[in-house]
């Protein structure tokens, strides 16, 4: 809308500089900075850990009876200061696992044994039966003690049939194609803050992983093709020539290149002509590996520039049913998506080389893969490609622990929805979880967003996760302003890349980066309860101004945005940011200088959740 360039806008607030709220930090964090593995500052501490490990998978997979068989060596590095007895596993296919605890419902026929442990060795000795429990979906193995900067080598022989129904992130999605992701005995983290992640995985809240290498081999029949985390090792010894061909072609080209089409297809002309092949990939310094496979799917792929500066290109990839459609424009969404990212927002180059959009049953997140089902609108196409994809940066460049904190990584794959979106399509307004954020707020299941996902019910499990702490981000990156909210961003990034970056690692590197202390936003959006809620006080007319005077009804430091309509119909848009709160004020008065007299006041914008929004509007 056309501005009104006479009419003059001032802002007046009571109150001195408020002083500052120090965030309520827990006995463990406290812990950690005696120690010196974080610091105050928001960085890793001087005696930061982390501990890691070289997996080598090979896996035989059997696309009809989804039985999986696996042999996994694995080195595993022990750079704590502590001497370990016992090492813990994740085994998350026990999901599936008759008597399992789980929080999500599955249909009774698509339980199963869960994973067969056939065999483990630790330094080539094997361990006995007595000396594995297994718990759901944890294991527990007593070892030699494994000392402070000792490694131990395991060989884990195990098998497990994949689910076909009841798709909880991993699974058949239609006879011949298959997302198969926690598919190993993996060690669970072992960290600084709480030792060994022994939360069980349930199927509500998501993952925690090391920082790994990874060599995986993966043998499925003919005409199967694999995709995965990490490089493709062996393409021209799997595919066909051609195919390969192209795919190599893909790799140096902007172009949206068809590695496999319908003709292809229909001439069973993809794969080389052995029984069965086995496809090699390795990934470095990833928090996970997972893979997917098909007979029946088309294959476009494409590459773009990520980094001006090397030249460095990432090939983005869409492997779909031919009969979903809505996924042929899957390739330009995520193209664009990698592009945003790496230039606009968070304006990071994309650290990985490819991305692939599996056309699965689900909307997880996996390094360099994605598990997104198709959908009707073109809008959700383009909101679940932007938001699967942001996950690369967090939860997987920046290493946040999901099962703790998911609004650390799902608050910002949130924020890149809406950031992002518009800029695929720019009639496009996401207005994604901010009714319920305003509607929920101040009910019993609005808690705090710093509480454990463990711990969320009920809306909360929503709102807590995705749209609360995404506009929280979105405020403060109004508030700062584009400029200093990216540097405040890439210092954190910088400084947390490739680690387990904890909330406090968060708050306190964005106030460093920033050189500004907003632990007083910080506490009151993250750490306290209350209503999100604004209202429209007054708009009187003093001498040649109007006084607009607007209510804060609750802690919330909220962005104000007012519509103003004047006697002729012109219209003024009025925008501030959460700065207006800062000193704690309920109440701020605006001043709008101007000869034109006001005929109405409205308050609000797409991005701020109002509870109650009776008083939002007021006619003169």
């Amino acid at each position: 809308m056309k501005k009104i360039s006479f009419l003059l806008v001032s802002i007046c607030w009571s109150g001195l500089v408020a002083a500052q709220q120090q965030l309520p930090v827990p006995a463990e964090i406290q812990a950690a900075y005696v120690k010196g593995t974080r610091a105050v500052t928001g960085k890793p501490g001087p005696k930061y850990w982390q501990n890691t490990a070289n997996y080598d998978l090979k896996v035989n997979f059997n696309p009809s009876s989804r039985e999986l068989k696996g042999l996994v060596d694995v080195v595993y590095y022990n750079n704590s200061p502590d001497t370990l007895k016992k090492l813990w596993f994740k085994l998350y296919p026990n999901l599936y696992k008759q008597g399992v605890e789980r929080k999500t419902k599955f249909n009774d026929r698509d339980l199963n044994e869960g994973v067969s442990i056939l065999s483990m060795q630790a330094d080539g000795r094997k361990l006995e039966q007595q000396a594995m429990t297994i718990e759901g979906t944890n294991m527990q193995a007593t070892i030699a003690a494994l000392a402070p900067g000792k490694h131990i080598k395991l060989r884990i022989e195990y098998k497990y049939e994949l689910n076909k129904g009841s798709h909880m992130r991993t699974g058949q999605v239609d006879e011949g194609s298959h997302f198969v992701a926690y598919f190993f005995p993996r060690i669970a983290v072992y960290d600084d803050v709480d030792g060994w992640n022994k939360y069980p995985y349930t199927g509500d809240v998501e993952f925690y992983n090391d920082f790994c290498n990874f060599k995986g081999e993966i043998t499925v029949p003919k005409n199967f093709v694999v995709w995965a985390t990490g490089d493709l090792l062996n393409a021209k010894q799997v595919l066909k020539k051609d195919i390969a061909e192209r795919l190599a072609k893909a790799e140096k080209e902007d172009a949206v290149i068809d590695v496999i089409d319908d003709k292809d297809l229909e001439n069973k002309a993809v794969t080389a002509d052995q029984a069965y092949n086995t496809w090699k990939f390795e990934a470095k310094n990833v928090t996970d590996f997972v893979f997917a496979t098909s007979d029946h799917y088309l294959w476009k792929s494409s590459s773009l520039v990520v980094d001006s500066l090397t030249g460095r290109r990432t090939r983005v990839d869409a492997a779909f049913n031919p009969i979903h459609k809505d996924y042929y424009e899957v390739i330009d969404f995520a193209r664009k998506t990698v592009h945003a990212m790496s230039f606009t927002f968070p304006k990071w180059p994309y650290p990985y080389a490819h991305e692939t959009i599996f056309d699965g049953l689900d909307q997880m997140e996996y390094p360099m893969m994605v598990n997104d089902n198709p959908v009707e609108k073109r809008q959700d196409a383009i909101t679940l490609t932007v938001h699967e994809i942001f996950h690369t940066m967090f939860p997987f460049y920046m290493g946040t622990n999901e099962t703790k904190y998911a609004w650390m990584d799902e608050g910002w794959a949130t924020i890149g929805e809406w950031l992002i979106g518009p800029m695929i399509d720019t009639t496009m307004v996401d207005e994604y979880g901010i009714a319920p954020t305003g509607m929920s707020s101040g009910s019993k299941d609005d808690v705090p967003i710093v509480t454990l996902s463990t711990e969320l019910k009920g809306v909360g499990s929503f709102t807590n996760s995705y749209p609360k702490p995404a506009l929280g981000y979105l405020f403060v990156k109004d508030y700062l302003g584009d400029e200093l909210f990216n540097k405040a961003l890439h210092h954190y990034i910088e400084q947390w890349q490739g680690k387990h970056p904890m909330p406090f690692d968060f708050f306190y590197s964005m106030n460093e980066g920033s050189g500004k202390n907003m632990d007083w936003f910080w506490k009151r959006w993250f750490f306290e309860e209350g209503v999100t809620d604004m209202g429209i006080v007054s708009a009187t007319k003093v001498g040649e101004e109007y006084e607009i005077v607007i209510e804060n009804k609750s802690n919330k430091p909220l962005p104000v945005d007012l519509l103003l309509t004047f006697e002729d119909n012109s219209q003024m848009k009025i925008h501030q940011s959460i700065a207006v709160w800062e000193n704690g004020d309920q109440k701020i008065s605006i001043r709008v200088a101007g000869k034109k007299n006001l005929k109405k006041v409205e308050l609000g914008s797409a991005h701020v959740p109002d509870k109650d929004k009776s008083d939002n509007v007021l006619s003169l």
